[in-house]
Formats: structure tokens, C-alpha cells, sequence
């Protein structure tokens, strides 16, 4: 689930391959819903205008979609390539290609978050780690990270703070919440 940066619609991904757009000050009445992916939705985020939508799934694709026509936009790498992205939820993404090594397939790393000033990418994975690359991390790029080891197992989900002086790791199988400090 995710706002859109005027708190006006919610966008809802489902286990169902569709995507829920409700209308926040109509009660939340459904405004549409987009239809396009071959699987469950992992992540969605919202361009900063609010005009745009891109979406990850199961199956690994990167669809965009505009908002206005509730439809997807099949030239969205294209026409999206100049916006900003109000969240950084969508591990597959041009920002975060470089994570993947190429001898792994994209299932090990679970979460993405980009820091609030664009200077980083973090990605938590299946090894318990919480990796911290330069934004952007594109693919065959040989991105460096620094990696920051405390989880017991798979990392389910990381983000910045409003300042990007802390990061927050959740643990999938530890329940555990760590708070990393920038030095």
C-alpha cells in the first residue's frame, strides 16, 4: 500500500495481480484499478507529481502506469526517465539493477529504499544483511557496498529517517527492529 505524495488516493497492490486505486476523500471508494501484471505485487511507488505509478511483481516486472487514464503506459521507462519518485519501494528499478549479481536471480534481495536526499540505496536481503550502495546502482555497474550485518535471517524491510541520519531494518525470522546510526 502507498499514498499518493498528496495523500489523495491510496494505491493498493494485490495477490490477485491488480492494483487498487481508492479515492481517499470519497470514503475511499475504488477510483480504478490497473490491470497488467503476471503475478502478486511486491512494490509500487508514486511519482512526486502524483501523475505516475510504477509496480514490481512476483514475476519480477516493472510496469508504469498513468494515473489520470488508469491505464498502464507500455513507454513508461521512456516517458517516467526525467521524474522523481515519491518512494523507492520497486526493487526492480533502473536505481537498483546493480544490486543483482549476475549470477543470482532478484529473490534474495526482499526491500529497497533510497535515502530522502538521493544520495543512497539500501536493500536488505535473504543473508541478514542491510547493503548500502551510491544511488544510482545500475545493472553491470560492479556497484561497492557497504554491508552492515546484525539480523539473524532475511531482512524483510528498510528505510531511511526524515534525515537520513539513521536507517531501520526489520527481521523476518529475528522480529527483531535495528536502528543503524550514520557515522
Amino acid at each position: 500500500m502507498n499514498y499518493s505524495p498528496c495523500g489523495k488516493m491510496l494505491a493498493v497492490g494485490t495477490h490477485t495481480q491488480d492494483i487498487i486505486i481508492y479515492d481517499v476523500d470519497n470514503n475511499y471508494a475504488v477510483k480504478g484499478k490497473l490491470k497488467g501484471h503476471s503475478s502478486y505485487i511486491l512494490g509500487l511507488d508514486w511519482s512526486i507529481d502524483g501523475k505516475y505509478l510504477r509496480s514490481n511483481c512476483g514475476a519480477y516486472e516493472l510496469l508504469f502506469w498513468e494515473i489520470e487514464k488508469m491505464a498502464q503506459d507500455k513507454n513508461g521507462m521512456t516517458n517516467t526517465k526525467g521524474v522523481t519518485w515519491e518512494t523507492s519501494t520497486c526493487k526492480i528499478s533502473y536505481n537498483a539493477l546493480g544490486m543483482f549479481p549476475t549470477s543470482e536471480d532478484f529473490t534474495h534481495v526482499n526491500t529497497v529504499c533510497i535515502s530522502n536526499n538521493g544520495q543512497y540505496i539500501i536493500c536488505g536481503d535473504d543473508w541478514g544483511l542491510v547493503n548500502i550502495y551510491n544511488n544510482p546502482a545500475p545493472k553491470d555497474s560492479g556497484a561497492f557496498c557497504v554491508s552492515l550485518r546484525g539480523h539473524s535471517e532475511h531482512v524483510m524491510r528498510v528505510i531511511f529517517n526524515k534525515d537520513d541520519s539513521y536507517i531501520f531494518s526489520v527481521g523476518g525470522y529475528d522480529h527483531t527492529l535495528m536502528q543503524w546510526k550514520k557515522a
